[in-house]
């Protein structure tokens, strides 16, 4: 089937290094390629053309090269099925030997649900620490090393990142470590977003400070947490609560915080990394008109000490200024005709819809839409899923300790993305 000829299909046909913003020009956006200096390591993927025309994902490894073939996106049907309803579900992570998922909820709660029978068990509470509204509450959560990191707004609306001991199947409660402590000068725009990448480094993302336009000026000034993606070695049982990698891009404070791995976000709601590729992609909440997703490759760095733009751009555009030297342009963008509110999802990993497979699945709050991005042949082709979550307000998804994804409503249910 053509790409053009599919009805829920738009292709963005990239030439590298094309980025427009002069009269009567349409900014088109680069896929990004590996940069020729770096060189192979273990564990590195290259998603190219396979010998007749089949998109294949090559990984080499210590012991071998394997080569799986990538899904067909416009071939992919796919359903949502309900598992569960829960109170304000925002945030999800998985715990090593666990097949449970655990789910946040914006009122503060952290239940693990078994995924088979919609079972929820409660294993935190901070609904005393926090207020659930808006863009505040609890809004991430990360499981890494046998501790569980959560981020939340406390009741003055600045934002924590604590570390809580794993025990068994729960929580040690008392064993509660702030790792970080971040001021937040209006009441939008707290980020909440937690990974961690394979290396163990745990990535807090942040947004601008709030407000509108960026006040503050926070997303082009490193020296500020604010506006930034952070990285650090979380260390809750040593007398300082976090180390920074010495590969930080400012690691030695020098031109910026050591904690900030990248800057000019405007709120980085969601984000995640390939769990095969090791790649970072970022969901970005836009402004006024235009929501984004970057693309940063872990073969290049993963974007250590990237900028993204903000305030000076909003997705491929102009914003407030000229053109940041060297900044890294989205992906993909969407306007206000599509939806009002990006949520950044993931690179599908499982097993169940193999025409998902290596492509980027992801949504927008407001009209709960699932969408699809492969960038396999060198240019940007988007897909409409078709679906939309039950309930509304697609506030996030997460991914199961198989590799499948679930999506995440606001209003309630969580579900498992499966083949229709």
């Amino acid at each position: 089937m053509s790409r053009l000829a599919h009805p829920m299909l738009a292709v963005a046909v990239i030439v590298a290094g094309c980025s427009a913003d002069g009269p009567g020009a349409r900014p088109v956006p680069t896929v990004p390629t590996v940069a020729p200096t770096t060189s192979a390591t273990p564990g590195a993927v290259d998603e190219a053309e396979g010998s007749e025309g089949e998109a294949t994902a090559t990984t080499t490894t210590t012991t071998g090269t394997t080569t799986i073939p990538l899904g067909d996106l416009l071939e992919a049907s796919v359903e949502l099925q309900e598992i569960a309803v829960l109170d304000e579900p925002v945030t999800m992570t998985t715990v090593d030997g666990d097949g449970s998922l655990w789910i946040g909820g914006r009122q503060g709660q952290v239940v693990r649900l078994d995924p088979t029978t919609g079972v929820a068990e409660e294993v935190l509470d901070l609904s005393a620490m926090t207020v659930g509204r808006g863009e505040r509450g609890l809004l991430g959560i990360v499981a890494h090393d046998g501790y569980l990191y959560v981020d939340y707004t406390d009741i003055d609306g600045n934002t924590h990142v604590d570390g809580f001991r794993l025990s068994g199947a729960g929580v040690d409660v008392d064993s509660r470590r702030e790792l970080l402590y971040v001021e937040q000068p209006f009441s939008n725009h707290n980020g909440g977003g937690l990974a961690f990448d394979d290396a163990g480094h745990l990535y807090v993302g942040l947004g601008d400070g709030g407000s509108g336009g960026d006040p503050l000026g926070s997303g082009q000034d490193p020296t500020t947490w604010l506006g930034s993606i952070l990285r650090v070695d979380p260390t809750p049982e040593a007398d300082a609560p976090y180390s920074i990698p010495d590969d930080n891009p400012f690691a030695d404070g020098v031109g910026g915080l050591p904690e900030v791995f990248l800057f000019g976000v405007r709120n980085p709601w969601r984000f995640s990394f390939d769990s095969l590729t090791g790649d970072l992609w970022i969901g970005d909440v836009g402004q006024d008109a235009f929501e984004e997703i970057t693309l940063l490759l872990a073969a290049n760095g993963g974007g250590a000490g990237a900028n993204l733009g903000w305030n000076l751009r909003e997705g491929l555009h102009q914003y407030r200024g000229p053109e940041p030297e060297g900044h890294v342009d989205p992906v993909y963008e969407y306007g206000r005709d599509q939806g009002i509110s990006v949520t950044g999802g993931f690179v599908y990993r499982g097993e169940v819809v193999p025409e998902l497979y290596g492509n980027y699945v992801f949504g927008d709050y407001q009209t709960a839409q699932l969408w699809g991005l492969d960038l396999s042949d060198g240019e940007v082709v988007f897909r409409d899923l078709g679906v939309a979550i039950p309930g509304g307000e697609l506030a996030s998804f997460g991914e199961g300790p198989d590799g499948e994804l679930y999506a995440l409503s606001l209003s309630g249910p969580v579900s498992r993305i499966v083949p229709a």
